[in-house]
């Protein structure tokens, strides 16, 4: 017999001061049996990092052509498709293919870097794809915030989140090791 996902609730306030928003969302997060709480907690935190009104998570694990998050057009073109931990290079390349803007959020130390030097050169030619990388203390740090009911507040500025629970402030500060030229 299959192992069920587990559901977590979040109620996720965001005050995103770069782009001069602010809004509240109620999550429901599906967590994959092979899923850690620290990739589900990333997935949280690029959710609150892109928030929209269309951003809506994948199916998951499970599924090869969807992604962790995407938002879609009212036509149902993919305007962006978010990615977390360490896909293939083909995988990123057919998603810029796809979407007008493809996003990666990685962690994991060491291999993380490893999947960088790597894939560096092939990534470098799409002119759609933004990389950004957590630090292992930042991505441990997210972990330690899963819970089933979970009431978190973002501020994010400066390319810096904040994130409140319970009263506890924990700083995240992620690394854009790529972005699109600026037009």
């Amino acid at each position: 017999m299959a192992l069920k996902s587990t559901i977590f609730k979040a109620e996720l306030q965001i005050a995103d001061l770069d782009r001069n928003c602010y809004q509240n969302h109620a999550l429901t997060v599906a967590r994959h049996p092979s899923e850690t709480d620290e990739r589900m907690m990333v997935r949280v935190l690029a959710f609150a990092m892109y928030a929209d009104s269309a951003l809506a998570f994948g199916k998951g694990l499970s599924s090869e052509d969807e992604p962790d998050l995407w938002r879609k057009d009212l036509t149902g073109a993919i305007e962006q498709w978010i990615e977390v931990g360490l896909p293939d290079e083909k995988r990123i390349r057919r998603a810029c293919g796809r979407a007008r803007q493809v996003v990666v959020v990685t962690y994991g130390g060491r291999v993380a870097d490893m999947w960088w030097q790597q894939n560096k050169a092939a990534l470098q030619r799409q002119d759609n794809l933004t990389i950004i990388n957590l630090s292992p203390e930042d991505s441990r740090a997210l972990a330690a915030l899963a819970a089933r009911g979970m009431q978190l507040q973002c501020t994010l500025q400066d390319g810096e989140a904040w994130l409140i629970v319970d009263g506890e402030n924990t700083r995240i500060a992620p690394e854009t090791r790529m972005a699109p030229a600026a037009s």
